[in-house]
């Protein structure tokens, strides 16, 4: 009986993932010279950061006073002060950048009466260090920022001559003999066949693992593939444990209701109608940080202040925010309330319920993106 033949390829550089950080990277390296590839199971522009809807943070100063120290502190106070605060310096100094960077490639974001990139308030974000107003520091495409990012960095990496193997599951990374990355051992998911990239270097963007809850916010394709590939490679894993759960997933179903409702100005409110976060957090109410909401309206639901036949879930109420506003900066979130929860948010509000979001948890890097390995 013959071996099974393994189709071998050879590229400078393997990306796994074309989510919004694999197409950065894909196209970047290409863009550099550098032959490239990107393996994804889903196509490139069906990867889940076309879900992502209220925006993206930095500190540009658009709508008012703000500065990155603000962003870094209130990161570092969103985390309990648990969070990397070298990796966090680092971000919030280079988010405004890169937010201009992502406006010149082609991301069409809204935009406030003077051209500006249109800025909305988002939870935890302070000014004046937690001394002074909410800072309105998400950058915003409506409610499809996510959308609007994956389309324009796909179109750059095609620009770039970058390659994609779509529908292509990684199964296993490969190493040298010295311990550095070489390549991935991938199925070609509408053949069966296997196939080898061997490269210089592997950039592993493979998005986090939500189902494995029984209700999130992901979709069904963030099965934690890149851990896995990780540790079966024997590399550790780190912060596993830390997983974000949003307030606002719609009930019943986990589908996201983007925070960028209540910067609006919608308003969660229990079974009396009462605008139940005025007690759990006076100064920013509906727009505390988002693990302060989720355990408020958990808060409320056990003791019993929860609305339906249950008393299980919370509303969040739109309806005085008039369709004009709903039908400029949140059309998705009305199409999808009325899909998902049969809701017409111009009149009713929407059965939320805190749910599974974002893992923290992964492969140990430094802020260049570099996988730490324990020596000795």
């Amino acid at each position: 009986m013959s071996a099974y033949k393994i189709e071998e390829h050879k590229y400078d550089m393997v990306v796994i993932g074309a989510g919004g950080a694999g197409l950065r990277a894909t196209f970047g390296l290409a863009a550099k010279g550098l032959k490239t590839v990107c393996l994804t199971k889903v196509f490139p522009t069906r990867s889940h950061t076309v879900a992502a809807q209220g925006g993206i943070s930095a500190a540009l100063g658009n709508m008012g006073d703000d500065d990155w120290r603000y962003h870094f502190y209130d990161t570092i106070k969103g985390s309990d002060w648990l969070g990397d605060q070298d990796a966090i310096e680092y971000m919030c100094k280079n988010a405004p950048a890169a937010v201009i960077e992502l406006e010149h490639y082609g991301v069409p974001f809204s935009r406030t009466e003077e051209g500006k990139i249109y800025q909305r308030p988002f939870g935890g974000m302070t000014t004046r260090y937690g001394e002074g107003p909410p800072a309105q520091r998400t950058c915003a495409a409506a409610d499809r920022t996510g959308h609007a990012m994956l389309h324009t960095l796909y179109q750059q990496s095609l620009a770039h001559d970058a390659q994609f193997m779509v529908e292509y599951f990684a199964l296993d990374l490969i190493f040298d003999s010295g311990g550095a990355c070489r390549g991935v051992l991938a199925l070609d998911m509408s053949t069966g066949q296997l196939h080898l990239f061997r490269a210089h270097g592997v950039v592993l963007a493979t998005g986090g693992y939500g189902r494995a809850y029984f209700s999130a916010t992901s979709a069904h394709t963030c099965t934690g593939d890149g851990a896995g590939l990780a540790a079966r490679a024997g590399l550790a894993l780190q912060d596993m444990e830390f997983v974000q759960f949003h307030p606002t997933g719609i009930y019943g179903a986990g589908c996201l209701i983007t925070e960028g409702v209540r910067g609006e100005g919608g308003i969660l409110r229990n079974s009396n109608g009462e605008r139940f976060m005025e007690r759990y957090a006076p100064h920013y109410k509906d727009l505390a940080s988002r693990d302060v909401v989720s355990r408020s309206m958990t808060i409320e639901i056990r003791e019993g202040r929860g609305v339906g036949e249950h008393k299980d879930h919370i509303l969040l109420d739109l309806t005085h925010l008039g369709p004009e506003v709903i039908h400029e900066k949140l059309p998705g979130i009305a199409e999808s309330a009325r899909i998902f929860a049969g809701v017409d948010v111009t009149k009713q509000p929407i059965p939320v319920l805190p749910t599974v979001h974002y893992n923290m948890g992964g492969i140990p890097t430094n802020y260049h993106g570099e996988v730490v390995q324990k020596v000795g």
